[in-house]
């Protein structure tokens, strides 16, 4: 594997990671609720680590051969979107003016790491684009090992990207609760809607 595939991949991957979705949802709304940036971050990244994991044991080739399998990961992972998104509309609280307050790490973490360990998107990611950056021929690195450089590269692009947009969201919002809120709204409809269209999809392709 040389320089330029990682180039190439690590291009690709800041490109899928800077795309708004359920991750950025989550990390914002974290943010905004005054719960730790941290964690929430932490435990989107400790997600991948599995899906890093599992596609490094040589699972994810069995997942991507089992369209039954496939599919109730997806439909699990929308249906708990859709549950999350609700409890956001239904709760849209924002950090106060005066500061903001940590709360809840440990249920923020586990949070973070079901929705990406159950995120379509990562599942896409690990299925069909990591396999297309394996040298497997001529190589100085086995395809195993090839596979966690490439999961790490991932993790390490979500881990800043993610930290930054919490961050930012919070530094920006915080001290405006009005505009927090309608953010942090938008964020609870867009994991509702994206939960719920894939959903939608994914038992339209099963039936």
């Amino acid at each position: 594997m040389d320089s330029a595939t990682l180039i190439s991949f690590l291009a690709l991957d800041l490109l899928l990671v800077c795309v708004p979705g359920a991750d950025w949802a989550y990390v914002i709304t974290a943010g905004l609720r005054g719960r730790s940036v941290g964690a929430a971050v932490a435990g989107l990244v400790s997600g991948y680590a599995l899906h890093t994991a599992l596609a490094t044991a040589g699972l994810a080739v069995l997942v991507a051969g089992s369209p039954t399998l496939l599919t109730a990961l997806t439909v699990a992972g929308a249906a708990y979107l859709v549950w999350l998104g609700w409890s956001v509309l239904r709760r849209p609280g924002v950090p106060e003016a005066g500061g903001t307050v940590v709360t809840g790490g440990g249920r923020v973490f586990l949070r973070g790491a079901v929705i990406s360990g159950l995120n379509p998107k990562g599942l896409l990611l690990y299925l069909s684009v990591l396999p297309q950056f394996l040298v497997t021929r001529g190589a100085h690195l086995p395809v195993p090992a090839q596979t966690a450089v490439l999961g790490l590269l991932h993790m390490a692009c979500c881990a800043a990207v993610y930290a930054a947009v919490g961050v930012l969201a919070r530094a920006v919002l915080g001290a405006r609760p009005a505009a927090a809120r309608a953010v942090t709204r938008t964020s609870g409809a867009a994991m509702l809607g994206i939960g719920a269209f894939l959903l939608v999809q994914r038992l339209a392709l099963g039936g």
